[in-house]
């Protein structure tokens, strides 16, 4: 069984892919478990509404303050459009 405690070509191919395969199927496994769990985060997640789009781009300064009034009132007008 063990030819004498030599180790033939055979014995190295089986240790080669079984370390192959343990190797591979634990990488897989954390990137599985990984995309799992940022998958359930994304999907409880709500949908920001535009006025918390816009009061969070006026709190990271990419708008100032006229602006932020102009585009809240354009959100909020119900009127006609002309």
């Amino acid at each position: 069984m063990w030819h004498d405690r030599d180790w033939g070509a055979w014995d190295w191919t089986a240790m080669t892919l079984m370390m192959l395969l343990f190797w591979g199927g634990l990488i897989a496994l954390v990137v599985f478990l990984a995309r799992a769990g940022g998958r359930n985060s994304h999907d409880s997640r709500t949908t920001a509404t535009p006025d918390e789009v816009l009061a969070q781009r006026f709190a990271r300064g990419e708008i100032d303050e006229d602006e932020f009034i102009r585009s809240r009132q354009v959100l909020h007008d119900t009127g006609p459009t002309a």
